[in-house]
């Protein structure tokens, strides 16, 4: 009976910490599940990143660092708008004109699921890839959309439609459209709503409001030139057909001298004038050298001189050919 009595304590012993370990082994089991989802959701680029990132707490084990990170990732995807949910589109969407073959947009070959539809400029995509790509185009400073094939132009609305973008998405889009368009100039007052609207066709004066759409529930388009309610066929890159909107080469004729804040020597010059290049009208704001950038042909040349840069060589002195004259023409682009 002794014996038994011993062998049943020693059984209960034994059984203590096996309780232990299976405690522990269902935590390791666990976790091990939760690595192997971090693992599979993770992006090589998101492995570099946490190879190299590092907790605040160097005490963190690597479950918790792990956990950190993917809270770190995904606080940082929601700033920017991004979505890991993969988006299709509706089959039964008879707006969209479908196609087999390629994702004419996945550079990385990532392989989208999901149908591809055609883009205006007659590529093939999937909403993913277009997602992005445009945002690759932002991070790039870009603001307005291309085709990363044809380099055809794609208005902001046709983006929200194909790439179907989150609410979350279009508001960052918005933003970093407008935040690349200040250093270009390329943004204006809506006359409906006062809010700001980038410009993503620049080969057309009508342009759409966002913003007015969603506050009266119907389509409002300005003229980008004389900031009014359109009126008249559109697209046009001349001007609209409300009465006193100034046609471009009378925009180049009438508008004041500029004052340089930090050029020397330089009277006479017009605040506006076309890009040499490509026609696109372009207005200094008076800071910094006297170069800039066009945003449609991307070509810099000298707002005094009208000369590239590379010929013109000065930047905050008189040309050596002095001030050209108020251009009378408009320059049309040579697409090479």
């Amino acid at each position: 009976m002794g014996s038994k009595s011993t062998k049943s304590e020693e059984s209960c012993n034994d059984q203590q910490p096996s309780r232990h370990v299976t405690t522990e082994s269902r935590r390791s089991e666990d976790f091990l599940e939760e690595r192997i989802l971090f693992n599979h959701n993770m992006t090589v680029l998101d492995r570099l990143i946490m190879s190299t990132w590092k907790p605040e707490e160097r005490s963190d084990s690597e479950e918790e660092s792990s956990l950190k990170f993917v809270e770190w990732r995904n606080s940082e995807e929601t700033s920017k708008g991004t979505t890991e949910e993969q988006k299709c589109y509706d089959p039964l969407d008879a707006t969209l004109k479908f196609v087999d073959g390629d994702d004419d947009l996945d550079f990385l070959c990532e392989n989208f699921k999901g149908r591809r539809a055609k883009m205006s400029c007659g590529h093939a995509v999937t909403p993913m890839s277009l997602t992005k790509w445009c945002r690759r185009l932002l991070d790039e400073g870009k603001s307005r959309f291309e085709c990363g094939c044809c380099k055809g132009n794609w208005p902001f609305e046709e983006v929200c439609k194909m790439a179907l973008l989150t609410p979350e998405e279009i508001d960052y889009f918005e933003k970093k459209m407008f935040s690349n368009a200040r250093g270009n100039l390329n943004f204006k007052t809506c006359p409906g709503c006062q809010s700001y609207v980038v410009r993503t066709d620049l080969d057309n004066l009508n342009v759409r409001c966002l913003v007015c759409k969603a506050n009266k529930g119907r389509t409002y388009m300005f003229c980008w030139q004389c900031l009014r309610e359109w009126k008249g066929p559109y697209p046009r890159s001349d001007q609209c057909e409300n009465d006193g909107c100034p046609s471009q080469l009378e925009i180049l004729r009438t508008c004041p001298d500029i004052t340089f804040e930090m050029v020397k020597n330089v009277t006479g010059c017009p605040t506006i004038r076309a890009c040499p290049t490509c026609g696109y009208l372009l207005e200094h704001n008076k800071t910094k050298c006297k170069n800039i950038t066009c945003p449609q042909c991307k070509v810099e040349f000298c707002f005094v001189c009208l000369r590239l840069t590379v010929e013109c060589k000065t930047l905050f002195n008189a040309c050596s050919t002095g001030v050209a004259q108020r251009q009378t023409s408009i320059p049309v682009w040579k697409r090479k």
